[in-house]
């Protein structure tokens, strides 16, 4: 495996994991509330929803000419990983509140307590459960698309995605508990930075532009985004140490 292969893979491993910790907690949520028999539906539908989408998608890209599917992919993936990395850097640096999975964990129980009881097929615990996994997994499945359709890799992709989701999920069965111990914030941190860096050379190449040393460039590239991120982290925490507001 290459070196670009294996940041591909591990790019899509860390994202994938951040979305199923989310899914997760919302489904463990209201399957232990209501019932879990709706509630695994609602999972088992969604996740029908998105196989479909990756496996209609991914081949369609391969397709597009390689300079356009790269400045496209390219583009998207750096709108989608600075918004990542502008907010793991605001909860860096203490100007926005950290991800807590006790926290939703709490509310999403409220909330299902509170929805009218049902004595056969639960539709809120399905609905509810569809949402979350249908909209967590669509940010999983436009980074296995992209990355995997960008490189011919939609198989190393998905198989990325696929140890993530297996792994949090038996990590949440064997502590049947919301996965509160497990450093989302620092992993959303990662995964804003590596997202943002395949996104500049992407796009750079579908531009027209060669970098030195081709994919050998990605590793000084990221940590010139990583020394970036940093940098702002301190320079936002100094200005909330001297009482300057902080927009978040």
């Amino acid at each position: 495996m290459s070196g670009a292969q294996a940041g591909l893979a591990f790019s899509v491993f860390l994202a994938s994991a951040v979305e199923v910790v989310e899914a997760f907690t919302i489904v463990l949520a209201v399957g232990s509330s209501r019932h879990w028999s709706s509630a695994l539906a609602g999972v088992g539908a969604a996740l029908a929803v998105l196989a479909a989408i990756v496996g209609v998608a991914g081949p369609a890209l391969v397709d597009v000419p390689i300079g356009l599917l790269r400045l496209c992919v390219g583009g998207l993936l750096l709108i989608f990983g600075l918004q990542w990395l502008r907010k793991a850097i605001l909860r860096a640096a203490g100007a926005k509140a950290l991800h807590d999975e006790l926290a939703i964990f709490a509310e999403e129980r409220e909330a299902a307590a509170l929805a009218p009881a049902a004595s056969g097929f639960d539709s809120y615990g399905f609905a509810i459960s569809f949402k979350a996994v249908l909209l967590e997994g669509l940010e999983v499945a436009f980074i296995v698309v992209t990355f995997g359709a960008n490189r011919g890799e939609v198989p190393l992709a998905a198989g990325a995605a696929a140890l993530a989701v297996a792994l949090v999920v038996l990590a949440g069965l064997a502590a049947r508990a919301p996965l509160a111990r497990v450093p989302e914030n620092a992993m959303k941190f990662a995964v804003g930075v590596l997202l943002t860096t395949f996104g500049v050379f992407w796009s750079a190449e579908g531009a027209g532009a060669s970098w030195p040393g081709g994919e050998a460039a990605l590793a000084p590239l990221l940590l010139l985004i990583l020394a970036a991120s940093t940098a702002m982290v301190w320079d936002l925490r100094q200005r909330r140490a001297k009482g300057t507001p902080v927009s978040a």
